[in-house]
């Protein structure tokens, strides 16, 4: 059997439970996708994107409605061996992408905030590509910790409770929606999927972040700790997001305008 048949199978056989379901679960529970759909799926080069990519081919083919795929590579300014080493695993893993290169690191290298910066122009190159091969959704491979992950930088550096969304309608590219199909999947099992099979990617190739270790390695660190005297505490932040009780907060916004809880007091 060919190496990709074999990933494949391994998504819907072995880790049925703990990705291929939860998947399927996310496409339904959030309405993530439409009969008619032309969606981009971005692959950044790393386990979560290649996985997505996987789990979009396998819905495409057994799914009870038709929609279409491309896969997208946007270079930000990686080292020959790290676009080498994804063209490797496109192969590898029967995907056909687009790729195309853009000056991101190299502009954000010179940013203040290059984090900031880099995030912002990643996302617009994507959806401009997006745009011009017609597409009217983006898919990218968040999991469940990067949710989590998002709640407590934001509570902890921001002072401020929101979370990263399963689905969200472009500001600035009208008619693009961005959707996150891996949102109920958690990291250990794209881990134990992605050595299960051998396969090796690129971790952040952001000199930046390797420079100071990034704070979302840090926020890893703290779910681990966390985790030691609950082992259900990720997934009991991650429930939060959607069981939060307005009765108990001082105020919160919604569109741009506050709400405080002195209005109907």
């Amino acid at each position: 059997m060919e190496k990709y048949r074999e990933i494949e199978k391994s998504i819907i056989k072995k880790y049925r439970k703990e990705i291929w379901s939860k998947f399927v679960k996310a496409v339904k529970t959030y309405n993530l996708i439409d009969e008619g759909d032309k969606i981009a799926v971005c692959i950044s080069g790393g386990k979560d994107s290649f996985l997505l990519a996987k789990c979009m081919q396998e819905l495409q083919r057994h799914g009870i409605f038709k929609f279409d795929l491309e896969f997208i590579v946007m270079n930000p300014g990686y080292a020959d061996e790290n676009i080498n080493k994804i063209k490797e695993n496109l192969e590898l893993m029967s995907i056909e992408a687009h790729i195309f290169d853009t000056p991101i690191f190299k502009v954000a290298d010179t940013c203040s905030s290059p984090c900031y910066l880099c995030a912002k122009m990643r996302r617009g190159y994507l959806y401009d590509y997006a745009k011009k091969i017609g597409c009217n959704k983006i898919a990218l491979g968040h999991h469940m910790d990067d949710v989590v992950e998002t709640v407590l930088l934001n509570l902890i550096y921001n002072g401020s409770y929101s979370s990263m969304m399963p689905k969200l309608k472009s500001d600035n590219f009208d008619g693009l929606e961005l959707i996150r199909p891996l949102y109920l999947v958690r990291e250990d099992s794209i881990i134990s999927w992605k050595n299960y099979n051998d396969l090796c990617f690129i971790d952040c190739a952001c000199s930046i972040t390797k420079k100071d270790g990034g704070k979302r390695l840090l926020m890893k660190d703290l779910i681990k700790e966390m985790e030691k005297y609950n082992k259900d505490a990720l997934k009991s932040i991650f429930t939060s997001t959607s069981n939060v009780n307005l009765n108990t907060i001082i105020s919160y916004k919604k569109e741009g305008e506050i709400h405080n809880f002195l209005d109907e007091y």
